[in-house]
């Protein structure tokens, strides 16, 4: 898949595409169909497809202080585009300069001047231009004057978790921080993940005999309510079951929220300094301050104990 940054990036010459944008921020399953569904499109005309998306997100531009707690970094998300058979991702810087571009000429300028749009493909609720003034039916009429096709795909609905409201990164960002990533994973179709570089923590765990991963996560990150859960330490494409916890270690009285990850029955780890991921399977118990080490580690070891049932069913 080709990346490009700015509209300087595309190839000159690029001729006709199929397109579709939005942030698409933790492609869950209702971006998959989207997309895949712009891909399946561009197959059948013999052209690429083409992603564009934006950063940082619309939200901190319009809104400074208000960027939502993302579900994916851009380079997840471009992971999972390829997967899906995108042929090209275009990200487009988001500035204020940008956020003031007619519908009109964000039409002209993105998708039939750089990308030469053959077929848009969107959901329902999508909107854009300057104070989001561009709908559907907009990019439609506006089809007619540049020669593309508007497909918009139906709204999907999510199962008991979502309380059968549509898919949404909302729905999915309120869930991850309810704690409830099970409902979460139902909705992107996969674990939720949280990435960032291992650093060196109070060391606590492994005086106790549990040595985690302190992973300093990356900002904006959606991180799950504070509590015990079970899922997954990913370091260099090794999937390792682990214990995770969420929080601010009450027991010792600390006050900074860290993401831990304990690999299950592993020796010896030296993560220090690594770029890693932690998914989130199931929650296992909310946060709580033990009346001393003992009790801990009494219910750590009952931890470590439900989390490898969970992971060896979920593998199973």
């Amino acid at each position: 898949m080709e990346r490009w940054r700015g509209l300087e990036d595309v190839p000159g010459g690029w001729g006709r595409s199929v397109v579709t944008i939005g942030s698409y921020d933790g492609v869950h399953r209702g971006h998959q169909l989207i997309i895949g569904r712009a891909v399946e499109r561009a197959r059948e005309l013999g052209i690429p497809s083409v992603v564009v998306t934006f950063d940082p997100h619309p939200s901190e531009v319009v809104r400074p202080g208000s960027h939502p707690p993302l579900l994916a970094a851009h380079h997840r998300r471009a992971e999972l585009m390829a997967e899906l058979g995108v042929d090209a991702l275009l990200i487009l810087p988001f500035t204020t300069e940008f956020s003031e571009l007619s519908a009109g000429d964000f039409v002209r300028t993105v998708l039939v001047e750089a990308l030469g749009a053959k077929v848009v493909v969107e959901g329902p609720n999508f909107r854009f231009g300057h104070k989001a003034a561009g709908d559907v039916e907009y990019l439609s009429a506006l089809g007619l004057k540049y020669d593309y096709e508007v497909e918009v795909v139906d709204l999907f609905v999510t199962g008991e978790a979502g309380g059968g409201l549509p898919f949404s990164s909302t729905l999915t960002r309120r869930l991850i921080a309810e704690g409830d990533v099970a409902g979460a994973m139902e909705i992107l179709g996969r674990p939720h993940r949280v990435e960032g570089v291992v650093v060196r923590g109070a060391q606590r765990g492994r005086a106790l005999g549990y040595p985690t991963a302190n992973v300093e996560t990356l900002p904006h990150s959606a991180i799950p309510a504070d509590g015990v859960y079970a899922g997954w330490l990913v370091v260099e494409g090794e999937v390792m079951p682990a214990a995770i916890s969420v929080g601010t270690n009450p027991t010792f009285d600390g006050t900074a929220r860290t993401v831990e990850a304990y690999a299950i029955d592993r020796v010896g780890l030296d993560l220090y300094g690594l770029h890693v991921a932690v998914d989130f399977l199931a929650f296992l118990r909310g946060q709580e301050k033990f009346d001393s080490v003992d009790a801990l580690l009494e219910r750590m070891a009952d931890d470590v104990k439900r989390a490898r049932e969970l992971l060896e069913s979920a593998e199973a």
